[in-house]
């Protein structure tokens, strides 16, 4: 039916009046679902299993302050200060199993008590959530891209030093590093740096670690692949990939040493690879190194003048303005089939950017190096217990492309917050049982009807 237009808008006269009063309203619904599954996922027996074997001081219990930090990550809070906006909320207060949300300042004081041996618990638990979802999908190979991130700091903040900070040069920063897995979209691992390490140095160490906790998880059976950018082009981490039996795809800098550009000036024929691109297959020997790859050059060309392209002697502005690349590579594929599998590692930066916007990953809460690395960790497990939720109620898994990409179509958290997380709601007490009520709306019943069915599949 038609509505006439004067029936379109309504009047308004003067200011409403506010009041505040103890309503038990809350503002996170959503949380209930979200609590759900983690009751379901057994979540404090599987953090009592990972910090079994250390203690963790303070007056509010350790396992109610991770749950605390989950949820106010996941709802969209960046400081710990946003926690006073909580106090009176009974859904943070039942997600929490708290009956007084702590301050920011205690919450603050319990995050320095982090140091290497608690932040390590960290690790092995979330080493574990993602691996049983790996296991649940039955996935036997493990794309893994890793790269690193700058998380800009004050200059009081402890490890903090300027370094590989591309867009603020002289602000200290913390440049941590992450392992992404590409068939899930969540984080494998993660270690905070100072932000005067660059990518390929010191990664040694965390990428023997990585491997040798798959291996030891997942057995010699499970395949892993790793795609690297040029920072990692090194000899310890190359030699370290083909002793470990992965596969891997590294992109290569044009030193003037590995003699590529004189490779490239001197080819005449290119194959088509895609549109605007194309490339060239050869062997590219390193004697000081002991280190023969094959290696794949590729050419895009662009319209416009950037910083990172350039344009060699050989070919003449009319022919355009080329981008070149260089990837050194172990796996069996053809130019097209490789030039697509690197191009799916740019998904790990969709997950970097949604860490950072959306779970508050860039945030640096004190100036404690273990306080701000206990809270880049929550940040992860808060991302990827929400991706393990979404992974498990999926019933439709993506088209297979070759850019080995997510394996069910993902959505953001931005997006979650909208539709069901962030809802308004009030807390009841009725002959039934408690009860939360949320607005009459079709279309929140019906997405809150899909996500409890799906929950019952899965329970």
């Amino acid at each position: 039916m038609r509505l006439r237009k004067r029936d379109l808008s309504r009047r308004v006269n003067g200011d409403l009046a506010i009041q505040f009063g103890d309503e038990r309203l809350t503002s996170f619904a959503g949380l209930e679902i979200l609590m759900r599954y983690l009751r379901q996922l057994d979540l404090n027996g599987r953090l009592r299993d990972a910090f079994g074997s250390i203690s963790l001081r303070g007056d509010y219990p350790w396992i109610a302050m991770i749950r605390l930090m989950v949820a106010l990550i996941s709802i969209g809070g960046r400081r710990l200060r946003h926690t006073q906006y909580l106090m009176r909320d009974p859904i943070m207060q039942r997600f929490s199993g708290l009956q007084s949300i702590p301050t920011a300042r205690t919450l603050s004081r319990w995050l320095r008590q982090f140091n290497s041996k608690s932040l390590e618990c960290f690790a092995r638990f979330n080493m574990q959530l993602v691996l049983d979802r790996v296991r649940n999908l039955g996935l036997r190979t493990l794309t893994i891209d890793v790269d690193g991130s700058v998380v800009s700091t004050g200059l009081t903040v402890a490890w903090a030093f300027r370094g590989h900070n591309p867009h603020h040069r002289k602000v200290p920063s913390y440049y941590p590093i992450l392992a992404h897995l590409a068939q899930t979209s969540q984080i494998l691992q993660v270690k905070n740096r100072p932000g005067n390490i660059h990518d390929g140095k010191r990664s040694l160490t965390f990428l023997q670690t990585l491997i040798r906790d798959l291996r030891t998880e997942l057995g010699p059976r499970v395949k892993l692949e790793f795609r690297l950018d040029a920072a990692f082009f090194l000899p310890e981490i190359l030699h370290l990939l083909v002793n470990r039996n992965c596969k891997f795809a590294v992109k290569v800098p044009m030193w003037r040493a590995l003699g590529i550009r004189e490779k490239i000036k001197k080819r005449v024929r290119w194959s088509k690879v895609a549109r605007g691109v194309s490339g060239f297959e050869t062997i590219l020997e390193i004697p000081k190194w002991g280190i023969v790859l094959p290696i794949v050059c590729y050419r895009k060309k662009v319209y416009h003048r950037t910083r990172k392209n350039y344009q060699l002697d050989l070919f003449s502005p009319d022919d355009g303005t080329y981008e070149y690349s260089v990837v050194a590579t172990n796996k069996d594929l053809n130019l097209k089939n490789l030039w697509y599998y690197m191009a799916g590692r740019g998904a790990q930066e969709k997950t970097y950017a949604e860490l950072k916007t959306g779970f508050a990953f860039d945030t640096v809460p004190t100036r404690h190096y273990g306080a701000n690395s206990a809270r880049q960790w929550l940040s992860v497990i808060a991302h990827n217990l929400y991706r393990d939720m979404q992974l498990a109620i999926a019933d439709s898994p993506s088209r297979r492309t070759r850019k080995r990409t997510t394996v069910f179509a993902l959505q953001s958290i931005s997006t979650a917050r909208f539709e069901w997380l962030n809802v308004a709601g009030r807390l009841l007490s009725l002959a039934t049982g408690r009860t939360v009520r949320l607005p009459a709306s079709h279309q929140i019943e019906d997405r809150y009807d899909s996500l409890l069915a799906a929950l019952d599949k899965v329970a």
